[in-house]
């Protein structure tokens, strides 16, 4: 017997299963699976008409552009033409090349004899060599390894500080968890570092067991967020008003020296006062009962062996904290800090006088990494000077907020696209690590190509189909295994830069 058609009901069921798909499709299939299913997205697979002519199509839209970078250079380009109105740019491009404004009134184009002399940015340095990537110098005389050899050589008397400030492609401490671990190895020292105080997925990070409640956290560009709080993290957590407040950080064994560690700090704002509770392992708690005061506090708990610590702050304590540290009197300590989303141009508005009197607290750097650029890329993009520009400045002012830090700039891993039926390098990301150099070498710090490191051209596609796989199916982002992998890497250049 034929059955009677019934077109409502068929569109129903097709409504249904698209609205399915798309929720589907929303999910961060390739973060959940750790790599094992690929994201989608049924908008995505609509091409525009441009990328359709093209024969591109970007794998997924996990790394959109920074919408601070948007606004950014839109204010450099009013700034760049406000300037042009009295000073205009001659620019010799050669191996090398120089950049030298002259008044609008100079009557010729060549630098007047008085006229400070232009400055002239190092070579490129050739990263390649047998068996490693080198870390590229460009500090002025080049002392920058030399003073990285230096602080090294003192971990047996103090702490050596190292930050990792990035995006998503260092969250949840993938590749600096085993950079930390393998540093520790060579030079000593335990704990995690910087953890912040609050996260709403904890489970993420794997080298700290983290929890709490009573916190909201603020971070740079969303609703709430102060500058005048704002340092490298680029976040910190209020106390809920009329709710107490609580952080427990435990360690953990499977990774290496993040079992225990001998100091615990917790640094905060308690500007009307407040109380403030700490205990290490469980023990008896150690109550802070603070006078109103503007400035930054610290307050740490010793011990020769801390497996837990914990902070309560009761309810009606106006307590604003940057996060806890974690580590051992000496030795080295490496502090990841991610922000996703982030192309790192936010970092030129953090505060010189919180980053100032951290310093002065003891929690200041020897050795600071910048890991951005993802999220400041689009396909088929090959001109980056705007964004580099903008780092230079974000560069400048990490020097002043930390002058006796040596910085350097981690170049982009490779990522992928797909063209046509196949998954390849993206083309914009060799331009990417070209402008990342730049940077560099204009700024005077140290650069190491993470590209290059993982082998160049069409890495991040054999990153992905390894087995096991050391990337996600998003072919951005690194797993943890991928991870462990790049940090090996990266310390090896660094052995290899401090032991010539």
């Amino acid at each position: 017997m034929k059955l009677p058609h019934d077109p409502g009901r068929a569109s129903y069921i097709l409504l249904v299963s698209l609205a399915i798909v798309f929720l589907v499709s929303l999910l961060p299939l390739g973060r959940l699976s750790g790599g094992v299913l690929r994201d989608f997205s049924l908008i995505d697979d609509i091409l525009s008409e441009q990328h359709r002519a093209a024969g591109i199509d970007i794998i997924e839209d996990e790394a959109p552009v920074d919408s601070a970078l948007t606004a950014m250079q839109r204010e450099l380009e009013a700034e760049e033409k406000a300037a042009s109105a009295d000073a205009y740019t001659l620019t010799i491009r050669d191996d090398e090349y120089v950049d030298s404004v002259l008044p609008a009134d100079t009557a010729s184009v060549e630098v007047q004899e008085n006229s400070p002399a232009p400055t002239v940015m190092p070579q490129p340095i050739d990263p390649r060599r047998d068996g490693y990537v080198a870390i590229e110098d460009y500090t002025p005389g080049g002392t920058g390894i030399s003073r990285l050899r230096d602080a090294f050589s003192q971990s047996r008397e103090r702490c050596v500080r190292v930050a990792f400030v990035g995006d998503s492609y260092i969250e949840g401490d993938i590749f600096t968890q085993d950079v930390r671990s393998q540093l520790q190895d060579i030079y000593g020292g335990a704990g995690v570092g910087y953890v912040n105080m609050y996260s709403e997925f904890p489970g993420f990070r794997r080298s700290v067991r983290q929890s709490g409640s009573g916190w909201n956290v603020r971070v740079a560009g969303r609703k709430g967020f102060m500058r005048r709080y704002a340092w490298l993290s680029e976040q910190y957590s209020v106390v809920k008003a009329g709710e107490a407040a609580s952080a427990s950080y435990s360690g953990v064994k499977k990774v290496a020296h993040a079992s225990a560690w001998s100091r615990s700090t917790i640094a905060f704002w308690a500007p009307a006062g407040g109380t403030v509770r700490l205990r290490a392992n469980g023990g008896a708690w150690d109550t802070h009962t603070m006078d109103a005061s503007e400035g930054v506090r610290t307050l740490s708990v010793d011990s020769a062996s801390v497996r837990s610590f914990e902070v309560s702050v009761p309810a009606g304590s106006d307590v604003t904290a940057l996060g806890v540290w974690l580590d051992s009197y000496c030795g080295v300590a490496v502090d990841c800090m991610s922000s996703r989303g982030f192309s790192g141009v936010t970092l030129r508005d953090i505060s010189p006088e919180v980053c100032r009197a951290l310093t002065d607290a003891g929690l200041g750097y020897d050795f600071i990494v910048l890991e951005f650029g993802i999220n400041a890329m689009s396909a088929g993009q090959t001109d980056y000077t705007s964004y580099g520009k903008l780092m230079a400045k974000v560069v400048e002012h990490i020097r002043n907020c930390y002058p006796n830090a040596v910085i350097m700039l981690m170049g982009i891993g490779d990522r992928g696209q797909k063209q046509g039926a196949e998954v390849r390098s993206m083309p914009s990301a060799v331009h990417m690590v070209d402008a990342q150099r730049q940077v560099a070498r204009a700024t005077g710090i140290l650069f190491w190509d993470t590209r290059e490191a993982m082998g160049g051209d069409g890495a991040i596609v054999s990153w992905a189909g390894a087995s096991p796989p050391r990337a996600n199916k998003d072919y951005i982002h690194l797993n943890h295994h991928g991870g462990a992998v790049l940090a090996t890497e990266f310390v090896k250049s660094l052995k290899n830069a401090l032991n010539p």
